[in-house]
């Protein structure tokens, strides 16, 4: 009798379900480094100057407000040896117009402003919104105190004896309505806002290989 004979080795056949390794076509391409330090020092320089520009705007504010708001007339008169200044009018609604021509200047101002500050930038970001904001915050405060220095006098008892008794003067401009202030920067926000959301168009999302490649087959 021979001994059965034994087969010779077969080769060891690839198993289908081998774990999958990327390749370097399927590898995702560097990224680029990006300045971080330059990019934000660049916008924190140019919120400055848009602070400051907003801000001076205020000057051209106090006076159209100087020239535009209603007069509130006054009149000196002398009782128990003492000058008095009273309301003329008592019924007159010059001080709600003082304080209405203000806002609406600064609505105007507001949106003006934000226009200005889209068409030069182009585009959205922290810092030129926070400038915005502050700024015609800053813009408010300039042209309420540039309108009251260029208007009437404040010393309203000396200014009734300079025209004398019973001669009708203009009262010094005054603000009553302190949130007046805050219409020239939410008016700047809300139209830059619309802007953006008209005109800029968004990124889309960033699409790129799948983070543990192709399924197996």
């Amino acid at each position: 009798m021979t001994a059965p004979l034994t087969p010779p080795p077969q080769p060891h056949e690839p198993s289908s379900h081998q774990p999958w390794s990327p390749s370097p076509a399927d590898a995702a391409p560097p990224v680029p480094a990006v300045d971080d330090g330059a990019g934000i020092g660049a916008e924190v320089r140019e919120a400055v100057l848009i602070t400051v520009a907003v801000a001076l705007a205020g000057l051209v504010l106090g006076l159209l407000w100087n020239l535009l708001a209603p007069r509130v007339p006054l009149v000196g008169d002398v009782v128990d040896g003492g000058w008095v200044v009273y309301l003329k009018d008592t019924e007159g609604e010059q001080s709600i117009g003082v304080d209405g021509t203000f806002t609406l200047l600064a609505l105007a101002f507001g949106a003006v402003s934000a226009v200005a500050v889209f068409l030069l930038r182009r585009r959205g970001g922290v810092p030129g919104v926070v400038a915005l904001a502050v700024g015609g915050l800053l813009g408010s405060l300039v042209a309420w105190r540039v309108g009251v220095w260029l208007g009437p006098a404040e010393d309203v008892l000396a200014h009734a004896k300079e025209v004398g008794r019973g001669t009708a003067f203009s009262a010094p401009l005054k603000l009553s309505a302190k949130g007046a202030l805050l219409a020239w920067p939410m008016a700047a926000l809300l139209t830059h806002l619309g802007l953006m959301a008209l005109f800029t168009s968004r990124e889309p999302d960033p699409v790129g290989p799948l983070p543990y490649g192709p399924p197996p087959k």
